[in-house]
């Protein structure tokens, strides 16, 4: 896995406490037949699939909960948050650990891109034609413009609703109170 560990350096280089560092930075993922892009800000971390723990009577893109060195993180399957069809998770499969709303929760993606800078300038709102039952749709807020190619870009705070986030911070307050912290 050289080029998630490489991927994962270009985002912790990317992860500074320079906010102009990290503006117009983009991580990008495949999902399908199509490419997202996640703002910078929201990756803590790129990691290999591992072991899921799985919550009964969750939607079935919430796959379950994972042991991050210690913490508790609900991960969820973008293919199947975008009602794709299930994809056999693979070498190339990974999370990506992000901050949504007050929670940290991880991304199954079947594959990690690179990291793309996109000025303001290329950033396009997302089309309103279209059929509007696809479900990637409620969730990208812009067209990124990278070369010849389009990135859609994720507003990470849309993939999850009340229902989803309760969970997550149902896993998050497990964190704290492990750790005595307020």
């Amino acid at each position: 896995m050289d080029e998630t560990s490489e991927l994962k350096r270009v985002a912790a280089d990317s992860g500074s406490d320079d906010e102009n560092n990290e503006k117009g930075k983009y991580m990008t993922f495949k999902s399908g037949n199509e490419y997202f892009g996640l703002a910078i800000q929201y990756v803590n971390e790129i990691i290999q699939m591992q072991e899921i723990t799985a919550i009964p009577e969750t939607e079935d893109y919430i796959k379950g909960l994972i042991n991050l060195r210690g913490k508790v993180v609900p991960v969820i399957d973008v293919r199947l948050r975008f009602k794709q069809e299930p994809l056999e998770y693979n070498d190339r499969t990974c999370i990506i650990v992000i901050h949504v709303k007050t929670a940290v929760v991880g991304l199954i993606v079947e594959k990690i891109a690179e990291v793309v800078e996109i000025n303001e300038d290329n950033i396009l709102p997302p089309p309103k034609i279209g059929h509007v039952d696809k479900a990637q749709n409620k969730y990208v807020y812009g067209i990124g413009k990278v070369g010849n190619a389009v990135k859609l870009l994720l507003d990470p705070d849309k993939l999850l609703n009340d229902e989803d986030l309760s969970i997550v911070e149902q896993a998050n307050d497990m964190n704290i109170d492990e750790e005595g912290e307020v």
